[in-house]
C-alpha cells in the first residue's frame, strides 16, 4: 500500500518533466541536423568551387604577363621577352593543369578544354611572331595585333568566363545554405517555443498542487509554535502530501499529549537543577552569549555581596569589576574551548572584604548546542584563600629555616676552610678526602640557601627590581661575555643576533641578565661539543620575546609540564648535581618583570626557552 502511494506524486512529476525533456532533445536533434547541413553547405562552397576560381585568377594574371613580355620583345628586348614569357608560361600551365583537376560543375569541363586549346595556338603564334620580330619589324606589329592579341583576348575571356561560372555556383550555395539557416532558426524556434510553454503549464500546475497543502501545513506549525494545538490539517488526496497531512495530524495530537504530559517533569527537573546548583560549595555563575548572569548560587552571590535578585540579568562586568576576568570568559567564548589560568598570583580573582581578603581560582567552560556556536558559559570559582594562606606561611618558614641555616653553614664553611689551610698536610688520603667532600656538600646546602632565600624573596614580593630603559643587546652581549669561555672549554658555539628595529625593554639588567645565565649555562650542559647554543630576540605587540635555543639532549616530555616548578632535575646522564631552582627562579623573576616564560623542546633535538618581557613605555632608540 505505501509503495503505491509514494509513486503516485512521483509519476505525476516525471510524466509532465519527461513531455517537456522530450521537446527539449527533439530541438537538440534538430539544432544538430541543421549544424551538419549548414556545415556541408559552407563546405561544398569552399571545396568545390574555390580551388577553380584561384585557377582561373592565377591564369588571367599569368597570360596578362606574357603578353607584356610580347611588348618587350617588340621593344627590342628579347633576353628579357623571353624569359618573363617562359616563366608566366610554366605557371598559366601549372594552374590549369590544377583546374583540370578540380572540375565539379556541369560546363566546367568543356570551358577548361577551350581555354587548353586556345592557349596552346596562343604559344605558336608567340613562336612565330619572334620569327618576324627577327625579319621584319613592320609586319610582325600587324601579326601581333591581327593574330596574336586576338587569341590573347580570347583565352584570356575563356579564364574569366571559368571564374564567373564558379562564382555563380559559390553565390548558388552561400543562398542555399541561407535557406537551411532560416528554416533552421524558425523551426528551433516553434520548437523551443512549444516546449517552454509546456514547460511552463506543468510547472504551474505542479505548485499548485504542492504548495496548496505545504501552506496549510504551514499555518498550522505557526499555530503549534505559539501554543496552539488545537490544529488539523485536511487533506483529500491520496499521494504523499496527503500522507504528510495525515502523519502531521496524528504528529499534533500526540505533541498535545506529550506537552501536557512533561509539563510537570520539566518543572521537576527545574526544581533539581536550582538544588544542584544551590548545594555547591563552590561559586558558580552561568552566562549567556552577552555575558549576562543566567543562573548563579548563593556561594556565588555571598563571594560578590550581593542577593540573587540583584545579580541576575545583570552584566558580568557589573557583578565581577575584574578586567582580567572578563577576558578569559571572552576568550572562551570566541574560542570555544575551556579556560583554566595558571596557578599564580596575576591570574587568581581577589574580592577584598574590608580588610579581609578571598582568593579564588576560577575556570570558564564554554556550552555549545549541537554544532551551533556557544550559548552560554559556566564560570565556576574555586576558593583557595586557606590555600594561599598555607603557601604565604610555607614560604616565611622556608625564608627564616634559610636564615637560620646560613649562618651556622658560613661557619662550617670557615671552618672546614681553616682545616683544609692549616692540618692538609697532616692528614693521611682518606681523611683528606673526606674534609674535601665535607667542603663541597657545605658549599653545595650554601647554594641551596642562597636560591631559596632568593625564591623566598622573590615570591614574597620583598626583592627589589630596579627598572630602566634596557636594549636588548646589551643583555645578549653581557651573557655572551660572561659565558664565552665556558662555552670554549665545552666546544660549543654561543652567538646571538637581533633585528635592527628591536626596542628597548623595561627591565632590571642584573635580574634579566640573571636569567639568561642561567638558561644559557643549562643549554651548554646539555649540549654536546660542536653543538650550538643561540640567543635570539623579537618583538610580538607590546613584548620582546628572548630565546635561548640549543640542539642538544632536550627535556623529555613527562619533565616539559613542570620543568619550572620547584626541586624538578632532569633525570639522564648529563644531568649533575643542583638545587633544582634554577628555573623556578627565572619564573618569578619574569613574572615580576609582568611577562611569562616557556620552554619548546623534542627529545635528542633540543630545547628552546622562551621569555616574554615589556618594552619600555615611550622610549626608543
Amino acid at each position: 500500500m505505501e509503495r503505491r502511494i509514494y509513486w503516485t506524486l512521483k509519476k505525476k512529476v516525471l510524466l509532465g518533466y519527461s513531455l517537456a525533456l522530450l521537446l527539449i532533445v527533439t530541438v537538440i536533434l534538430w539544432s544538430l541536423v541543421n549544424l551538419v547541413r549548414l556545415g556541408k553547405a559552407a563546405e561544398a562552397i569552399l571545396k568545390e568551387n574555390y580551388k577553380s576560381i584561384l585557377a582561373a585568377e592565377n591564369m588571367v594574371d599569368s597570360i596578362e604577363r606574357q603578353d607584356s613580355a610580347i611588348l618587350l620583345l617588340m621593344l627590342n628586348y628579347p633576353e628579357e621577352a623571353m624569359q618573363q614569357f617562359r616563366e608566366n608560361e610554366a605557371h598559366f600551365l601549372l594552374w590549369l593543369g590544377r583546374a583540370q583537376d578540380n572540375i565539379t560543375i556541369a560546363g566546367e569541363e568543356k570551358i577548361v578544354e577551350v581555354i587548353g586549346t586556345g592557349y596552346a595556338q596562343y604559344v605558336t603564334e608567340f613562336a612565330q611572331l619572334q620569327a618576324k620580330v627577327r625579319s621584319d619589324a613592320a609586319t610582325a606589329a600587324d601579326f601581333y595585333h591581327e593574330t596574336v592579341l586576338r587569341s590573347f583576348n580570347a583565352v584570356r575571356a575563356d579564364c574569366i568566363r571559368l571564374r564567373e561560372i564558379n562564382q555563380n555556383t559559390m553565390f548558388a550555395a552561400s543562398n542555399k545554405a541561407g535557406d537551411v539557416s532560416a528554416r533552421a532558426f524558425w523551426s528551433v524556434f516553434v520548437i523551443g517555443s512549444i516546449s517552454v510553454a509546456v514547460g511552463l503549464t506543468f510547472s504551474l500546475l505542479l505548485a499548485d498542487l504542492i504548495t496548496k497543502p505545504v501552506h496549510r501545513i504551514a499555518e498550522a506549525t505557526q499555530k503549534i509554535a505559539e501554543g496552539d494545538y488545537d490544529v488539523e490539517v485536511a487533506s483529500a488526496s491520496s499521494d504523499e502530501l496527503g500522507m504528510l497531512a495525515k502523519d502531521f495530524s496524528i504528529m499534533v495530537k500526540k505533541l498535545k499529549a506529550y506537552r501536557a504530559l512533561n509539563v510537570k517533569q520539566i518543572l521537576n527537573e527545574k526544581h533539581k537543577s536550582e538544588a544542584i546548583l544551590n548545594s555547591i560549595d563552590d561559586g558558580l555563575i552561568v552566562l549567556d552569549s552577552e555575558f549576562r548572569v543566567e543562573e548563579i548560587n548563593p556561594t556565588a552571590a555571598r563571594i560578590f555581596g550581593k542577593t540573587l535578585r540583584e545579580v541576575k540579568g545583570r552584566h558580568l562586568l557589573d557583578v565581577v569589576r575584574d578586567e582580567k576576568l572578563y577576558n578569559y570568559v571572552k576568550q572562551a567564548f570566541e574560542s570555544e574551548t575551556v579556560v583554566r589560568p595558571e596557578e599564580a598570583d596575576a591570574d587568581i580573582l581577589t574580592v577584598a572584604k574590608g580588610s579581609a581578603r578571598q582568593h579564588f581560582l576560577f575556570s570558564v567552560t564554554p556550552v555549545v548546542a549541537g554544532k551551533e556556536a556557544v550559548v552560554s558559559m559556566v564560570l565556576v570559582l574555586r576558593d583557595i584563600t586557606r590555600l594561599k594562606e598555607l603557601d604565604r606561611l610555607k614560604s616565611e618558614f622556608v625564608m627564616a629555616a634559610s636564615h637560620e641555616l646560613k649562618t651556622p653553614l658560613t661557619g662550617m664553611a670557615m671552618s672546614i676552610a681553616l682545616l683544609k689551610e692549616k692540618a692538609m698536610s697532616k692528614l693521611d688520603a682518606a681523611e683528606s678526602q673526606l674534609l674535601a667532600a665535607a667542603d663541597e656538600e657545605v658549599q653545595r646546602l650554601k647554594a641551596l640557601v642562597e636560591d631559596l632565600l632568593d625564591l623566598s624573596r622573590i615570591e614574597a614580593g620583598k626583592m627589589a627590581l630596579d627598572f630602566d630603559s634596557v636594549p636588548v643587546e646589551l643583555l645578549l652581549e653581557k651573557t655572551v661575555n660572561v659565558l664565552k669561555h665556558q662555552a670554549e672549554e665545552k666546544q660549543v658555539e654561543l652567538s646571538y643576533s637581533l633585528p635592527g628595529d628591536l626596542p628597548f625593554i623595561c627591565a632590571d639588567v642584573n635580574k634579566i641578565t640573571w636569567v639568561l645565565i642561567n638558561l644559557v649555562s643549562n643549554g651548554l650542559r646539555y649540549t654536546d661539543p660542536g653543538g650550538h647554543v643561540r640567543l635570539s630576540a623579537e618583538r610580538m605587540g607590546s613584548q620582546v620575546h628572548i630565546a635561548v635555543a640549543d640542539d642538544g639532549a632536550g627535556i623529555p616530555y613527562e619533565y616539559q609540564s613542570r620543568i619550572f616548578n620547584k626541586f624538578v632535575q632532569v633525570k639522564n646522564e648529563k644531568a649533575v648535581g643542583g638545587s633544582g631552582l634554577g628555573l623556578a627562579i627565572c619564573r618569578e623573576i619574569v613574572r615580576a618583570h609582568g611577562g611569562t616564560i616557556w620552554v619548546e623542546s623534542q627529545p635528542d633535538k633540543g630545547s628552546t626557552f622562551t621569555f616574554a618581557v615589556p618594552i619600555a613605555g615611550e622610549i626608543s632608540h
